[in-house]
Protein backbone atom coordinates (compact mmCIF):
# COMPACT_ATOMS: atom_id res chain seq x y z
CA UNK A 1 0.00 0.00 0.00
CA UNK A 2 2.91 2.13 0.95
CA UNK A 3 4.68 2.01 -2.13
CA UNK A 4 1.40 2.86 -4.32
CA UNK A 5 1.08 5.89 -2.37
CA UNK A 6 4.92 6.72 -2.77
CA UNK A 7 4.65 6.40 -6.54
CA UNK A 8 1.77 8.52 -6.92
CA UNK A 9 3.21 11.25 -4.76
CA UNK A 10 6.17 11.15 -6.66
CA UNK A 11 4.74 11.40 -10.10
CA UNK A 12 1.74 13.99 -8.93
CA UNK A 13 2.40 16.18 -5.88
CA UNK A 14 5.92 16.00 -6.43
CA UNK A 15 6.48 17.27 -9.75
CA UNK A 16 3.66 20.34 -8.99
CA UNK A 17 4.95 21.62 -6.03
CA UNK A 18 9.00 20.49 -6.23
CA UNK A 19 10.22 20.08 -9.95
CA UNK A 20 8.06 22.63 -11.88
CA UNK A 21 8.83 25.63 -9.10
CA UNK A 22 12.94 24.46 -9.26
CA UNK A 23 12.39 24.52 -12.83
CA UNK A 24 10.66 28.25 -12.87
CA UNK A 25 13.45 28.81 -10.04
CA UNK A 26 16.20 28.30 -12.72
CA UNK A 27 14.60 29.57 -15.31
CA UNK A 28 14.00 33.14 -13.87
CA UNK A 29 17.62 32.66 -11.88
CA UNK A 30 15.35 32.86 -9.00
CA UNK A 31 16.84 32.33 -5.44
CA UNK A 32 16.03 31.83 -1.58
CA UNK A 33 16.57 35.88 -0.16
CA UNK A 34 15.49 37.68 3.00
CA UNK A 35 13.43 40.10 1.74
CA UNK A 36 14.63 43.45 1.73
CA UNK A 37 12.03 45.46 3.90
CA UNK A 38 10.06 44.53 6.47
CA UNK A 39 6.96 44.23 4.29
CA UNK A 40 8.71 41.77 2.04
CA UNK A 41 9.70 39.33 5.22
CA UNK A 42 6.36 39.55 6.77
CA UNK A 43 5.23 38.00 3.36
CA UNK A 44 8.15 35.85 3.60
CA UNK A 45 7.22 34.68 7.32
CA UNK A 46 2.94 34.27 6.02
CA UNK A 47 4.51 32.45 2.52
CA UNK A 48 6.24 29.94 5.41
CA UNK A 49 3.30 29.50 7.30
CA UNK A 50 0.84 29.41 4.39
CA UNK A 51 3.34 26.38 3.05
CA UNK A 52 3.39 24.33 6.22
CA UNK A 53 -0.82 24.40 6.53
CA UNK A 54 -0.69 23.19 2.72
CA UNK A 55 1.52 20.40 3.90
CA UNK A 56 -0.53 19.69 6.85
CA UNK A 57 -3.55 19.77 4.47
CA UNK A 58 -2.31 17.47 2.18
CA UNK A 59 -1.05 14.98 4.42
CA UNK A 60 -3.85 15.09 6.30
CA UNK A 61 -5.87 14.40 3.55
CA UNK A 62 -3.30 11.41 2.22
CA UNK A 63 -4.08 9.80 5.15
CA UNK A 64 -7.54 9.55 5.02
CA UNK A 65 -7.59 8.64 1.45
CA UNK A 66 -4.94 5.32 2.65
CA UNK A 67 -7.04 4.50 5.67
CA UNK A 68 -10.68 5.30 4.88
CA UNK A 69 -10.60 5.18 1.38
CA UNK A 70 -8.27 2.51 0.91
CA UNK A 71 -7.03 3.90 -2.25
CA UNK A 72 -4.44 6.74 -3.20
CA UNK A 73 -3.93 10.38 -4.89
CA UNK A 74 -3.30 8.86 -7.92
CA UNK A 75 -6.53 8.44 -10.70
CA UNK A 76 -5.14 4.89 -11.67
CA UNK A 77 -5.66 3.82 -8.39
CA UNK A 78 -8.54 5.75 -7.00
CA UNK A 79 -10.22 5.23 -2.99
CA UNK A 80 -12.48 2.42 -2.94
CA UNK A 81 -14.69 4.39 -0.50
CA UNK A 82 -16.20 7.88 -0.59
CA UNK A 83 -13.89 9.87 2.06
CA UNK A 84 -16.35 12.67 3.60
CA UNK A 85 -14.16 13.16 7.32
CA UNK A 86 -11.51 15.36 8.57
CA UNK A 87 -10.57 18.41 6.00
CA UNK A 88 -13.41 16.57 3.42
CA UNK A 89 -15.90 17.71 5.50
CA UNK A 90 -14.74 21.31 4.63
CA UNK A 91 -13.84 21.05 1.11
CA UNK A 92 -13.74 17.81 -1.67
CA UNK A 93 -10.38 18.66 -2.72
CA UNK A 94 -8.32 19.19 0.45
CA UNK A 95 -5.54 17.63 -1.12
CA UNK A 96 -5.31 19.87 -4.44
CA UNK A 97 -6.26 22.46 -2.10
CA UNK A 98 -3.47 21.82 0.20
CA UNK A 99 -0.73 21.84 -2.88
CA UNK A 100 -2.63 25.10 -3.73
CA UNK A 101 -1.22 26.68 -0.53
CA UNK A 102 2.13 25.47 -0.35
CA UNK A 103 2.43 26.62 -4.68
CA UNK A 104 1.39 30.11 -2.79
CA UNK A 105 3.65 29.17 0.19
CA UNK A 106 6.51 28.91 -2.34
CA UNK A 107 6.20 32.05 -4.23
CA UNK A 108 5.80 34.34 -0.88
CA UNK A 109 8.97 32.71 0.48
CA UNK A 110 10.75 33.33 -2.53
CA UNK A 111 8.85 36.61 -3.21
CA UNK A 112 8.27 35.42 -7.03
CA UNK A 113 5.64 36.64 -9.87
CA UNK A 114 6.35 33.31 -11.83
CA UNK A 115 5.86 30.86 -8.91
CA UNK A 116 2.53 33.00 -8.22
CA UNK A 117 1.48 32.95 -11.76
CA UNK A 118 2.27 28.93 -11.48
CA UNK A 119 -0.13 28.51 -8.33
CA UNK A 120 -2.90 30.89 -10.11
CA UNK A 121 -2.64 27.88 -13.70
CA UNK A 122 -2.38 25.12 -10.87
CA UNK A 123 -5.78 26.47 -10.06
CA UNK A 124 -6.91 27.21 -12.95
CA UNK A 125 -6.03 23.91 -14.39
CA UNK A 126 -8.03 22.33 -11.44
CA UNK A 127 -10.88 24.25 -11.43
CA UNK A 128 -11.89 22.96 -15.35
CA UNK A 129 -10.32 19.53 -14.58
CA UNK A 130 -12.16 18.08 -11.12
CA UNK A 131 -16.24 19.55 -12.69
CA UNK A 132 -15.61 18.02 -16.25
CA UNK A 133 -13.46 14.83 -15.59
CA UNK A 134 -12.83 13.96 -11.61
CA UNK A 135 -16.27 14.79 -10.29
CA UNK A 136 -18.41 12.89 -12.78
CA UNK A 137 -16.56 9.60 -12.17
CA UNK A 138 -17.14 10.16 -8.27
CA UNK A 139 -21.02 10.44 -9.08
CA UNK A 140 -20.67 7.15 -10.79
CA UNK A 141 -18.44 5.32 -8.44
CA UNK A 142 -19.98 6.56 -4.85
CA UNK A 143 -23.70 7.56 -6.38
CA UNK A 144 -26.26 9.52 -4.16
CA UNK A 145 -23.95 9.64 -1.43
CA UNK A 146 -21.49 11.62 -3.24
CA UNK A 147 -24.27 13.79 -5.02
CA UNK A 148 -25.19 15.10 -1.40
CA UNK A 149 -21.60 15.75 -0.30
CA UNK A 150 -21.46 17.33 -3.54
CA UNK A 151 -24.08 19.83 -2.86
CA UNK A 152 -23.22 20.41 1.06
CA UNK A 153 -19.22 20.77 0.37
CA UNK A 154 -17.10 23.38 -1.54
CA UNK A 155 -15.13 22.22 -4.66
CA UNK A 156 -11.82 23.70 -3.73
CA UNK A 157 -12.41 26.94 -1.34
CA UNK A 158 -13.29 25.30 2.20
CA UNK A 159 -16.32 26.14 4.07
CA UNK A 160 -15.49 28.16 7.47
CA UNK A 161 -17.85 25.34 9.57
CA UNK A 162 -17.72 21.33 9.26
CA UNK A 163 -20.61 19.41 6.91
CA UNK A 164 -21.64 17.39 9.52
CA UNK A 165 -22.90 14.86 7.05
CA UNK A 166 -23.93 11.03 7.71
CA UNK A 167 -20.58 8.88 8.49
Amino acid sequence: MWLRHLLAIAVLPFVVAVVIPLWIARGNDIGWRVGSGAGAVLGQLVGASVLVIGLLLFASSLRRFATEGEGTLAPWDPPRSLVIRGPYRYVRNPMISGVILVLLGEALLLLSGPHLAWAAIFFAINAVYIPLLEEPQLANRFGPAYEVYRRNVPRLIPRLRPWHGPD
